[in-house]
């Protein structure tokens, strides 16, 4: 039977957030410590840990049939390659970043100015689509020290929370994009495995749902029930049950995590009330 081979980084914040999706998604995997390969135990899928800045060429050369990786490594070294699914984790952004002290007005300001960066061609096309050339200094590791030691004017990396850019006496003055990881795949596939990949992408669209998403269970006076229903969109209808007490109903429904807080007050100020919120771990749709 064909085993769909897919690829995670070998380490960090990324691995850990790919093996729990995947843990999420039913897939036992017997994976040792320092293991390069690992087989699944109850699913047709070999996982294989490399180093992020390769896979989009083990993809390209057919060694893997798809990957976990971040956003901003395939806009860098592989922008042929699709995005199947985005997927909601280690979110960040792609900046740039000065030191504190200097005066900063658009990306005009860095007309030879030296940049350093590890992502050099992001970091051009950008600045093409700007109609500025950019004099890079490509750096692999700590970007952020490059202008405390007077290598670089500026730097172009990945941004989370803001600090080690503080750390660095640096601030962001420009964000070129922003990153998560996505589920890529090789430009071909093998009809078994495509299929596989359909099971897959169910199970992760799924988990997905589930995650952004939360069970509402309210109780309803019945002659507002028609208002409090009209806000509960669910995943086709809310659940209404008749409670014990006469003229009350028990309204069940599903609302997105974008929007909770918003509907939980429009839902209070129409008369609902013992409003519970509970996770959901699944969404089978």
């Amino acid at each position: 039977m064909s085993k769909l081979k897919i690829a995670v980084q070998k380490s960090g914040r990324l691995n850990q957030e790919s093996l729990e999706l995947l843990k999420n998604c039913g897939i036992s995997i017997d994976n040792g410590k320092d293991q390069l390969k690992a087989e699944a135990r109850n699913f047709p899928m070999e996982v294989l840990y490399l180093r992020n800045g390769d896979i989009p060429q083990y993809l390209r050369d057919g060694v893997v049939d798809i990957a976990i990786l971040g956003e901003n490594t395939l806009i860098e070294k592989g922008n042929d390659l699709p995005i199947i699914e985005r997927l909601g984790f280690s979110k960040c952004k792609v900046s740039v970043a000065v030191p504190k002290h200097v005066d900063y007005n658009s990306i005009e300001d860095l007309r030879g100015k030296k940049i350093a960066t590890s992502y050099p061609n992001t970091v051009n096309q950008y600045f093409e689509k700007k109609g500025e050339k950019a004099d890079i200094h490509i750096i692999n590791g700590s970007v952020e020290i490059a202008p405390n030691i007077g290598l670089a004017n500026a730097i172009v990396d990945i941004v989370s929370s803001g600090s080690t850019l503080f750390k660095n006496n640096l601030k962001e003055v420009e964000v070129l994009f922003k990153s998560e990881a996505v589920l890529t795949s090789t430009p071909e596939l093998s009809e078994d495995k495509l299929k596989i990949l359909d099971t897959l992408l169910f199970r992760i669209k799924s988990v997905l749902k589930g995650k952004n998403s939360k069970y509402v269970l309210l109780n309803a006076p019945n002659d507002k029930l028609d208002k409090i229903v009209s806000l509960l969109p669910g995943m086709k209808s809310p659940t209404v049950l008749p409670l014990a007490e006469a003229g009350w109903s028990s309204v069940h429904s599903v609302i997105s995590k974008n929007e909770f807080w918003d509907v939980i007050d429009e839902l209070k100020a129409n008369g609902a009330q013992g409003i519970l919120v509970c996770p959901i771990e699944k969404m089978v749709l």
